[in-house]
């Protein structure tokens, strides 16, 4: 998502309102004045419409309501990305980038017609109840959602802290519907988080992209480096629904010394943009490994490709969601907001993330714990099955092991390891990455 700055705004809506003159302008004056009139055409019957129904339905309507339905449905119809914001929900989705919101925590989007979960946000009450990446609204307190567009399915998700949301959703692996009622409440947008997995491999959270990710993630990492040569780094983009534009090159930057982190395109050529690396203060030359899985999505694909494509890092996990296209935030004249796709944006290496998505160079699915449970090979029969076995004497490093009182951040690497082959496995390499 890109937000133009102040100075710009002008210029873009106008590019954006009259693009079509605009670009031919000089070659085909007559060309022009065609569209135009073919345009005021179809603007007059929209008025005689309006007028009809004001007119005339069996009910008073707002003109405003019945003028902003109808931007809504016009936009609506370009692309699921796309869409047209009330000036109380423009001024949600400006609150939302710097930081916090009211409601389950999770990012949607419309796929194949059908309102999907990217990605429930870490630690908020959608993630706790269990919803996941992919998962398929079928309705939001009874109400179906089909053809239901995304502003109106935010809008009835969120809602004050403390009341309760009950939603529908069918998921694959799953014969019937499953019922949520979750409860809302405000979802701070911390987007890094940091460990140590071993006194020399860092493991660097992103959860999504904000206002502050790139300042938040220099000082993990600063923080992961103070007084340590690092061996190697996990950067952890699962289930990251993406976010601003800007921060995903920030990001990119801070693994990058030079080459190209992301171009974008589009119909107009101001949106047409390279971005560059330039040389770190610091250099960061370990080893990376970025997991990744079909939760990771926009910003969080452009980080992956960027360190894929310049050989900067080694991708792990499953093919990302797969969405290449960047949405400018135009402010419009009476507080509300278009959010518009303006652009296509590509790779260092020219490639296209629309639907394809990002194929890592390890691919390895996530298996929970509870899925080892239910597919535990035989049991082997061991001497301590026998019986009458004679019992071990617990030798002193045992008795050390049983005294032994870790630490809360040591007893939070114990856990991840054991419950996530995927960061489990990165480390494994990382330990052994000199071999190589």
């Amino acid at each position: 998502m890109f937000i133009p700055k102040k100075k710009h705004l002008t210029n873009i809506a106008l590019t954006c309102l009259f693009l079509g003159g605009l670009l031919f302008f000089n070659s085909n004056n007559a060309h022009v004045e065609a569209d135009t009139k073919d345009v005021y055409k179809q603007i007059e019957i929209f008025t005689e419409v309006l007028r009809q129904v004001e007119k005339n339905y069996v009910e008073p309507q707002d003109s405003q309501t019945l003028i902003y339905g109808a931007i809504k449905g016009m936009v609506q119809s370009l692309d699921p990305h796309s869409s047209f914001m009330t000036k109380e929900e423009h001024q949600e989705l400006m609150m939302e980038t710097r930081g916090s919101f009211t409601g389950i925590g999770i990012e949607i989007t419309v796929k194949d017609g059908t309102l999907t979960v990217v990605s429930p946000i870490e630690g908020t009450p959608a993630y706790v109840a269990g919803l996941k990446a992919g998962d398929k609204i079928v309705k939001i307190e009874g109400k179906p959602t089909k053809d239901m567009t995304l502003i109106d399915a935010v809008k009835q998700i969120r809602g004050p802290k403390g009341s309760q949301v009950n939603i529908t959703i069918l998921r694959e692996s799953e014969t019937k519907p499953l019922e949520f009622a979750i409860v809302r409440d405000v979802i701070p947008l911390k987007s890094v988080r940091h460990l140590l997995l071993s006194p020399e491999v860092g493991y660097v959270r992103v959860s999504n992209f904000q206002s502050k990710t790139a300042e938040e993630l220099a000082l993990a990492l600063e923080n992961l480096e103070k007084d340590r040569m690092l061996i190697g780094l996990i950067l952890d983009l699962r289930n990251n629904p993406g976010g601003l534009l800007s921060q995903a090159i920030e990001v990119s930057e801070l693994f990058l010394d030079s080459g190209v982190i992301v171009s974008t395109k589009g119909r107009d050529s101001s949106q047409d943009i390279t971005a560059t690396a330039h040389k770190n203060k610091r250099a960061r030359s370990y080893p990376i490994i970025v997991l990744v899985n079909g939760g990771s999505a926009s910003a969080a694909e452009i980080v992956a490709g960027a360190l894929q494509d310049n050989h900067r890092a080694l991708i792990l996990g499953t093919k990302t969601f797969g969405k290449g296209s960047v949405q400018t935030i135009l402010p419009l004249s009476d507080g509300s907001g278009l959010r518009l796709t303006t652009a296509r944006y590509y790779t260092p290496s020219g490639r296209s993330i629309q639907l394809s998505g990002i194929t890592p160079d390890i691919e390895l699915d996530f298996v929970s714990p509870n899925d080892k449970e239910n597919k535990a090979p035989p049991k082997v029969v061991r001497e301590e099955d026998l019986d009458r076995h004679m019992e071990k004497e617990p030798d002193q490093s045992e008795q050390e092991a049983k005294e032994d009182s870790s630490s809360p951040e040591e007893q939070q690497v114990k856990a991840l390891l054991q419950r996530d082959n995927q960061a489990r496995h990165a480390f494994e390499l990382l330990k052994s990455w000199s071999v190589f």
